[in-house]
């Protein structure tokens, strides 16, 4: 079951709506290897060519996708940014294997049947293999994200380009969401983004360690109502936000709370937009007040029910026929996107927040 309802039928399935590029926000979420499921969004929305993508916030691997999506719109356009964004999953494919995003199990690839990686034996290797910290078993900091962003993003692009960039990382020491804008944008930013602890080391960025953004924002949203930004927002999630039964196995246990922790900063937010919406479309706010409040149309291209089989341990799979997989099931979910919601974008919200926020 979907988190979002549709407010209208739109427009009929397969069939994009005729109308000029309309400016829009992008908002990627995080989740590793998933990630090529947003390429594939975002490479049926670059074909489409009718939506003029203005800015990009993300954490993670979603800002991966953001950055060489900016990148690739400074350089070359819609056809520029499709190119980059498979340059960026092609060598996201050629370094390092399942471990380019952190797989621990290094040696999960010699023993595939599911029966034994669920089994009692199995699952106390992985705990041990994770009770030891990154700056014990990686003591020299090896990232092969490192090559991967070099080698795919032109970061002097990303930092001089007309679409806003905003990448969340968390602030360690602080426990506070840091949020780098497009000028901000590096390699090291993007390590930040996509620290997870217990597999690399912190990033150090101006004194400051960074883990994953994540944790606190994923992604955020408030640097759009803040902006001079487009009030659409297209939000494109990686992780499920609704289960139909209750994980009962170790392995489902982990999986579940994992999506339900990457979530959590992202359902405060919405829930935030919810309230607002609620009292600008009520009226209930005074003349000054509305000054301060942006009326944000919110639409978004789930991850439920596209990636709803696959395990958290497939975050970490970057074999190039799994990438591709979930590259085809991204186009699929944007081109049923584009058939059903098109058409309300610049006009009101395509999905329903007050059914689950209100």
């Amino acid at each position: 079951m979907a988190l979002f309802k549709r407010k209208t039928p739109g427009a009929p399935a397969g069939k994009t709506p005729e109308v000029g590029r309309r400016p829009i926000c992008l908002a990627l979420q995080g989740g590793g290897a998933h990630g090529a499921f947003q390429w594939g969004v975002l490479d049926r929305l670059l074909e489409a060519d009718v939506l003029d993508i203005r800015a990009v916030t993300a954490s993670s691997a979603g800002a991966m996708n953001g950055a060489a999506l900016v990148s690739g719109l400074a350089t070359g356009g819609s056809a520029g940014a499709r190119a980059s964004l498979d340059k960026l999953w092609r060598e996201t494919n050629q370094s390092g294997g399942k471990n380019v995003f952190g797989d621990t199990s290094i040696w999960s690839n010699a023993l595939q049947p599911s029966w034994l990686k669920d089994s009692p034996l199995w699952r106390a290797s992985e705990t041990l293999a994770m009770s030891m910290s990154p700056y014990e078993f990686n003591p020299f900091n090896h990232n092969p994200l490192k090559r991967v962003l070099l080698a795919s993003i032109d970061f002097e692009a990303v930092q001089t380009s007309d679409v806003k960039l905003f990448v969340a990382a968390t602030a360690v020491r602080h426990a506070r969401s840091r949020v780098f804008t497009s000028t901000e944008i590096t390699d090291q930013v993007l390590l930040a983004s996509a620290c997870l602890p217990h597999l690399f080391q912190a990033v150090e960025i101006e004194g400051e360690p960074y883990w994953d953004g994540g944790y606190l924002a994923n992604p955020p949203l408030w640097p759009l109502f803040y902006d001079d930004t487009p009030d659409d927002v297209l939000l494109i999630t990686l992780n499920a936000f609704e289960r139909a039964e209750t994980p009962k196995a170790a392995g489902e246990i982990m999986d579940r709370l994992n999506e339900v922790v990457f979530n959590a900063p992202l359902v405060a937010e919405l829930r935030a937009v919810a309230f607002v919406q609620d009292l600008i479309e009520q009226g209930r706010l005074t003349p000054s007040a509305r000054d301060q409040y942006r009326h944000i149309l919110m639409h978004a291209i789930e991850a439920d029910g596209w990636l709803g089989d696959l395990s958290l341990g497939s975050k970490f799979n970057t074999e190039w026929s799994f990438l591709n997989d979930l590259k085809t099931r991204g186009r699929a979910a944007a081109d049923d996107w584009l058939g059903h919601c098109m058409a309300e974008v610049g006009e009101r919200s395509s999905v329903d927040l007050q059914a689950r926020f209100g």
